[in-house]
């Protein structure tokens, strides 16, 4: 009974990875849309639910991948399961707090694969299948990525050049429907099929469903459901950086990259490749902006995006054995609810958190403007408030100079031209 109840919190546990899996990467799609106007950032997500959704039921490739590709099945127990996925929902819920674009892809693998070496020690990973289906394409993706989208936006631009900028905008803004429409079809192909694997790997083990099974219609769609709700709640913070924290986007940048994303992550869900779409919709975006001539591209919020994609799996690995052992520390199954009752009240702090400065629909779409010390927009928002920090341009500086220099000048001008001869002291000289 007590096994039973234990499943029901593990299967509990993985459709809540879901949930924040969708309100993470609901950006991966519509963030380039919802920064050109192409598409309000109600109807944008409403839009990535319902085609996520549709995607989780077109593929089972990856949900394979993640069942068997990763561990050793026959070694795995609901506790490891359990311990996994604490390390990758906290992950993802601190990348969201500060707004960073990180894979929830790789904060689930890390997290199980954590909680595995715990458990059983190396001998309980699949190294090959760990190298090959996910390090290789985290890899790979965002470079290919950045070609595709730098050298279509190239020719978008070339063969547009002539082309009224109004018109541009207007054209590419229907276009840009499509691709996104098409880049959330594709991540539902992809990202639904991570939790769907997991559900397998728990069912597996507790003994509810042979090691060679498939994957069960209502975990498929249980999992489909928990994406799309997490979708339409929008993780506004991740959808500001990539929508404007990366490149001042126009719509023909945007189609650029929204069809790069789709066609690769499409790609790797057909040859099987637990791909991060954040990792390709990143990679397109910057693309967009290499191809663009002119275009200004801020490496330093992409070289610290670049710094939180590398250690995603030691991180959350180390948080799934963590968990791991705190299980062992209490003991038996009341370990795992323990582990389980903290989850929850961590995820909550981190939700109180946020609070303190949301981001939303409303001002999703405010100019990003960083403050001199790195934080964010909100930052630098309180900062022009309190007083706190100050942006120093040497150009607007010597202007104002100037300005009143100018003004001076004016002022000693008028006086000159309006006083009037003071004919009493003239008149005592003579």
């Amino acid at each position: 009974m007590t096994e039973t109840i234990l499943l029901v919190v593990v299967v509990m546990t993985a459709l809540a990875f879901d949930f924040t899996n969708g309100f993470h990467d609901t950006g991966n799609a519509m963030a380039t849309s919802i920064a050109t106007r192409a598409l309000k950032p109600k109807t944008a997500v409403l839009l990535s639910a319902s085609l996520n959704m549709v995607g989780a039921f077109l593929s089972l490739t990856v949900a394979a991948t993640i069942a068997t590709g990763i561990v050793d099945a026959g070694l795995v127990t609901l506790e490891v399961v359990l311990a996994g996925l604490v390390g990758g929902i906290l992950w993802n819920l601190i990348t969201w707090l500060f707004g960073i674009p990180s894979s929830s892809s790789h904060a689930l693998i890390g997290g199980i694969v954590g909680a595995m070496l715990a458990a059983a020690g190396t001998e309980g990973v699949l190294w090959g299948g760990l190298v090959a289906k996910v390090m290789l394409p985290a890899l790979l993706a965002p470079i290919v990525a950045i070609a595709v989208a730098s050298i279509g936006t190239a020719l978008v631009a070339r063969l547009t050049r002539d082309v009224p900028q109004d018109m541009n905008e207007k054209s590419f803004r229907w276009g840009q429907i499509g691709s996104a429409s098409l880049v959330s079809l594709a991540h539902g192909t992809n990202d639904a099929q991570k939790s769907m694997g997991i559900i397998l790997l728990a069912l597996i083990a507790a003994g509810a469903v042979p090691e060679d099974s498939g994957v069960p219609f209502w975990v498929i769609f249980s999992c489909a459901l928990a994406m799309a709700l997490g979708t339409y709640l929008g993780g506004w913070r991740v959808i500001r950086t990539l929508g404007k924290g990366l490149v001042e986007i126009d719509s023909r940048q945007g189609m650029a990259a929204e069809t790069s994303s789709a066609a690769v992550i499409l790609l790797s869900s057909h040859f099987g490749f637990s791909l991060s779409t954040t990792h390709v919709a990143t990679g397109s975006i910057l693309g967009s902006g290499v191809g663009m001539k002119g275009a200004d591209v801020r490496w330093g919020v992409a070289g610290r995006m670049g710094l939180a994609w590398l250690i995603t799996v030691p991180a959350a690995g180390i948080v799934g054995a963590l968990a791991y052992w705190i299980q062992g520390v209490v003991g038996g199954d009341a370990g795992a609810f323990v582990s389980f009752g903290l989850l929850v009240l961590i995820s909550a702090g981190i939700y109180l958190v946020s609070r303190r400065k949301p981001v939303n629909h409303t001002n999703v779409n405010d100019e990003w403007e960083p403050s001199r010390t790195g934080g964010s927009d909100e930052t630098a928002a309180d900062s022009e408030l309190t007083g706190d920090s100050y942006e120093y341009d040497p150009e607007a500086i010597d202007v104002l100079a100037d300005a009143v220099v100018m003004r001076d000048v004016y002022a000693l001008s008028s006086e000159s031209d309006t006083d009037e001869p003071d004919t009493t002291t003239s008149e005592n000289r003579a």
